[in-house]
């Protein structure tokens, strides 16, 4: 008989959907929709360091992955210019 333990079945949930969105992250066109991607990415990182048992890590992870980092590339976005129009 086939066992399915919650806690397996949760790492590949959340392996799955950070792999998918770092994928998702560069496969977008646009910066801010990759940045937000990525941010995703952080969030879950951060959830599976918790579930791992390094809080510790995962509020690092959480305050300056997902947080300051993103924050940061919004703000480097906002400050360009598109040049798709320009040829």
């Amino acid at each position: 008989m086939i066992e399915i333990n919650l806690f397996e079945v949760l790492i590949v949930v959340l392996s799955v959907f950070m792999i998918a969105s770092a994928v998702i992250a560069v496969w977008f066109k646009d910066l801010l929709a990759s940045v937000i991607s990525l941010a995703a990415m952080s969030l879950v990182l951060s959830l599976y360091f918790y579930i791992l048992h390094a809080p510790d890590v995962a509020i690092a992870e959480a305050g300056v992955g997902a947080a300051l980092t993103t924050a940061i590339l919004i703000i480097t976005i906002r400050a360009t210019y598109r040049m798709e129009g320009e040829k």
